[in-house]
């Protein structure tokens, strides 16, 4: 279902069941999975896959070269899975060969109006950016995240599984898991104990998290100080061995 005033080049690849509105412009690289819409003057242009059942709308721009200077044209691509909305005036760009050569996007995310999500950028599945919510190149967002509205989070940054960031919050460290950043520049604001009870975690695997976000964050200890007393004092479960990875993996520090 091509509205006849699309522009859609005879290399690209379009699954079953894909429509494209008026005026869209698909490039030469782009494929497209079963039944995903493209909405009305958006354009769909690089290496770019994308996957089955996605609703991307008008106006949108995916696909584009990365704002990067030092990108001279090279092939990189940006993967979508499915399930995802893309909503109005949202940006989405190619890897970069300085970076992973990649952008990824997992499954069932929400994109909301102005998001723009740069180079190299890795999202995980059911992640929600709110209008205006920004990723500088190299961000990594992790399963069902929540990124408030006009929030912005710097380079090379993480933001952890179910973490959420505030409305305005500008991010320039890691953010834990299961956590909530807030404030320019954002700081620690306790747990996301709303997120967690809504995935279905156990009051007492909360308590357990409470209690490692208490060490890790308020002890004022080290580190890796921290993480051996979490670990020597509060029961094992995955939910507390994703938590002390991700802050031991930290290279640009905590929010704290």
């Amino acid at each position: 279902m091509i509205h006849p005033t699309a522009i859609v080049h005879p290399g690209a690849v379009l699954g079953v069941d894909v429509e494209v509105g008026p005026f869209a412009v698909i490039g030469e690289h782009v494929k497209i999975g079963c039944g995903t819409k493209v909405g009305a003057s958006s354009v769909i242009d690089g290496w770019t896959e994308i996957g089955e059942n996605n609703q991307i709308f008008h106006l949108t721009s995916v696909g584009a070269i990365p704002q990067d200077l030092k990108y001279k044209g090279e092939e990189t691509y940006l993967k979508i899975g499915n399930g995802n909305t893309i909503r109005e005036f949202a940006t989405i760009h190619l890897g970069t060969v300085t970076g992973d050569g990649e952008t990824t996007i997992g499954n069932n995310n929400l994109f909301m109006a102005y998001c723009h999500v740069a180079n190299d950028c890795h999202i995980g599945n059911h992640v929600i950016m709110a209008n205006g919510s920004t990723l500088a190149g190299h961000v990594t967002v992790e399963d069902f995240a929540i990124l408030g509205g006009l929030s912005a989070v710097h380079q090379f940054t993480r933001v952890g599984e179910s973490a959420m960031l505030s409305g305005g919050a500008m991010v320039g460290q890691d953010v834990l898991p299961f956590t909530v950043a807030s404030g320019n520049r954002a700081t620690s604001a306790g747990l996301n104990t709303v997120g967690l009870k809504r995935r279905g975690f156990s009051p007492e695997i909360i308590s357990n998290i409470k209690k490692a976000y208490r060490i890790i964050i308020r002890s004022g200890l080290l580190l890796e100080e921290s993480l051996r007393k979490v670990r020597s004092e509060i029961p094992s479960s995955p939910e507390i061995e994703r938590f002390t990875a991700f802050a031991e993996k930290s290279e640009r520090g905590l929010c704290r």
